[in-house]
């Protein structure tokens, strides 16, 4: 057996790692480098020369920005809403034992099982049947629904984990029910809230299924990707693309260095 192989071996794990996270990143990579392209046609696929235009003019096409705008809007009015119904549903389950809680635990990971265009034909077909007006109001509700399982999942499992001996040793102290959820419960709870609302705002934010059967006439940004792949990419999608996922990624270093800090003090 050589040093290289014996070398292998022992890295094994960490090799096989590097090359997932190489796989996973390469596709945002390639979205970095085509938004300093410059193509000769309407369609952003081959390499042509090297510009800043799309980055100093971002919203040089038309309608992007305007469904960019919606599209965040609607995502975090979806992650409100969702974070907050789904951690009052999580506090229920959890601590509480009532009649139908098996049946409501089956059924709140529906949305989680189930195809996403069920869901949203279903919730299409609702609408429809209520003469409700599909636009901003339909999309958000269906956000909603689809993004509650997520944040349930995460808040659930944080509020099962909790030591309930930390809350009554608060109670002991004369804390009120108020001062012990405040201080005591919620910060406990902050990551598994935190985590649920991050990823409902990305779930409602990348949506196109349940958006497109729901949306009517309105057009959010996932939508005007989709429409603008019929008839030409432009460079600006990538540079939109490409600063959202700068923004994750300096959000995910932000919480690691702002977790060890919490670990050295």
């Amino acid at each position: 057996m050589t040093a290289l192989t014996r070398w292998i071996r022992r890295n094994l794990v960490v090799i096989a790692g590097i090359g997932t996270l190489a796989y996973l990143i390469l596709p945002n990579v390639v979205v970095l480098v085509f938004s300093f392209n410059k193509p000769n046609g309407r369609f952003n696929y081959a390499w042509q020369r090297f510009s800043t235009d799309a980055w100093t003019d971002p919203c040089g096409v038309a309608d992007l920005c305007g469904s960019l705008s919606l599209s965040l809007k609607i995502a975090i009015w979806a992650t409100i809403g969702a974070t907050v119904l789904g951690t009052m549903i999580s506090f229920a389950l959890a601590r509480y034992r009532f009649r139908a809680r098996p049946a409501v635990n089956s059924l709140i990971f529906l949305p989680m099982a189930m195809p996403e265009v069920v869901m949203a034909a279903s919730l299409a077909t609702l609408f429809l049947n209520m003469g409700v007006d599909f636009g901003f109001w339909t999309i958000l509700i269906a956000h909603i629904m689809f993004c509650l399982s997520f944040v349930v999942t995460a808040v659930k499992a944080r509020v099962m984990s909790m030591d309930p001996r930390l809350e009554q040793a608060a109670q002991d102290l004369y804390a009120s029910p108020a001062q012990t959820f405040l201080r005591v419960t919620l910060p406990i709870a902050a990551p598994g809230i935190a985590a649920g609302a991050l990823l409902s705002f990305a779930l409602s934010f990348d949506d196109f299924i349940i958006t497109n059967f729901n949306a009517g006439s309105t057009v959010t940004f996932p939508m005007f990707v989709w429409g603008s792949a019929q008839r030409g990419t432009p460079v600006q999608i990538n540079v939109i693309g490409t600063a959202m996922f700068a923004v994750a990624v300096l959000c995910v270093l932000v919480g690691q260095l702002a977790g060890a800090r919490r670990k050295r003090s």
